[in-house]
């Protein structure tokens, strides 16, 4: 924390990591920075809205930023990586061990190609409390959050409320209000997120976001 190439608006949230080990470019942590979460267990309508939004991000010159989990997550970065976009990732375990054991292959292309962040041991597995310990640190290094698909009392809703309680604007992909998916983004709407329809929602609001910093 006492580093001067400590993450500048990770710096900022009210319980900042003590100490951050990474692997990768650790300049990503302070460029133009979007969080980006979701289910681990996608809709067709989450996984297409992924596959139509994340080359419109990564061509814009956002630097994605997720959790490297089943589903949503684990699609962000392969997808930005894909369309050689910038991401970052940060996990729930130490660098030294790859979770969920499905990503053998895409943990270390993030850690190649971008940025892994963990504030735990290297050798640390992952544990129940360490997933929204994490979930401050993809909320506060993001100047926006947006939420693709989220259940009720999912990580990816306590993503959005700790963004809102961090004053950073966060966005919600909204669905039907009978979906167990996006039971969560609804909910995130009511409670003050901005609904987005399309890529150029989730752009325009960065940008008007951006200069109001």
């Amino acid at each position: 924390l006492a580093d001067a190439a400590y993450p500048t608006l990770l710096r900022q949230i009210d319980l900042p990591p003590v100490v951050l080990f990474f692997q990768g470019d650790l300049t990503l942590a302070n460029t133009y920075t979007i969080g980006i979460v979701g289910s681990r267990q996608p809709s067709l309508y989450g996984a297409q809205i992924l596959r139509d939004w994340i080359p419109g991000i990564a061509q814009a010159g956002l630097t994605t930023v997720s959790g490297l989990a089943a589903g949503v997550d684990g699609m962000v970065h392969a997808q930005t990586l894909l369309h050689h976009g910038k991401t970052i990732a940060v996990i729930g375990n130490g660098l030294q061990r790859i979770y969920p054991s499905s990503h053998q292959q895409l943990q270390p292309q993030v850690g190649q190609h971008g940025l892994i962040l963990s504030e735990y041991l290297p050798m640390d597995g992952p544990q129940r409390w360490h997933f929204p310990e994490r979930n401050r640190i993809i909320a506060g290094l993001s100047r926006q959050v947006l939420i693709i698909e989220a259940r009720e009392r999912s990580g990816s809703l306590i993503t959005g409320m700790l963004a809102l309680d961090e004053n950073r604007e966060v966005l919600a992909v909204p669905g039907r209000i009978n979906d167990e998916n996006s039971a969560g983004c609804n909910a995130l709407i009511v409670a003050g997120a901005q609904p987005v329809t399309s890529v150029a929602d989730v752009l325009t609001n960065y940008l008007n976001s951006y200069w109001l910093l």
